[in-house]
């Protein structure tokens, strides 16, 4: 599988082999839609609530006698029938994480790689080194490959504070080390950007992800 090549100022280059781990051309749509649902889920905060006839103030007491009134039976204005009563069956504080096994993260960052590999959407770019913050070089390098109206994921070979911190400031756009990013953020973007020296170490070094 072959995929297009830019250089650090955006220039195109010639074509380049992707290593056959990660990219072994396999999709698994099933192992995506668990892995992306498990982030969802992982991300609610699970905070809403709602009082039931035990946690609404007052109600002590019989609002009125039992016969002889000509309205309904009641025996607290605690009830989910009254304005201001409690509420049947309403949300709860819960937690929503759902775990996914180490090996199903691993599987679908795969998948999620070869999807944009075979879409087109994954290029390899020369390593970027920044002696300082510059929000402008990375506007420049993505308008000059073409893809700067677009979701960009940049994953950089370690850990590179300028890089992250010179595109922070663009909307669209996320720096991730190679190994860090899950399946749902190289879904979420439309070009998958990888700098070349990511697999200049021999090895699998596609990484766990979130969720």
């Amino acid at each position: 599988m072959k995929v297009a090549t830019y250089g650090s100022d955006g220039a195109a280059g010639a074509e380049r082999a992707l290593p056959e781990t990660p990219f072994d051309g396999v999709v698994n749509e099933d192992v995506l839609h668990q892995v992306v649902t498990a982030v969802l889920a992982n991300r609610r905060q699970g905070t809403a609530s709602t009082k039931t006839r035990s946690t609404v103030r007052g109600g002590s007491r019989k609002p009125w006698r039992q016969k002889g009134t000509g309205r309904a039976r009641a025996g607290s204005i605690r009830s989910a029938l009254w304005r201001g009563g409690s509420v049947v069956f309403g949300p709860q504080p819960r937690s929503y994480r759902v775990r996914v096994p180490k090996r199903i993260r691993r599987l679908a960052i795969r998948s999620a790689l070869n999807t944009r590999a075979m879409n087109g959407d994954l290029a390899l770019i020369e390593p970027l080194d920044f002696d300082s913050p510059k929000t402008r070089r990375v506007a420049a390098l993505l308008a000059s490959i073409g893809r700067g109206s677009e979701n960009v994921l940049l994953l950089t070979a370690g850990h590179k504070p300028d890089v992250h911190l010179s595109a922070r400031n663009l909307p669209g756009v996320r720096v991730l080390p190679w190994g860090e990013a899950s399946a749902y953020d190289i879904l979420w973007s439309d070009l998958v950007l990888v700098e070349s020296s990511v697999f200049d170490a021999a090895g699998d070094s596609a990484g766990e992800g979130e969720a």
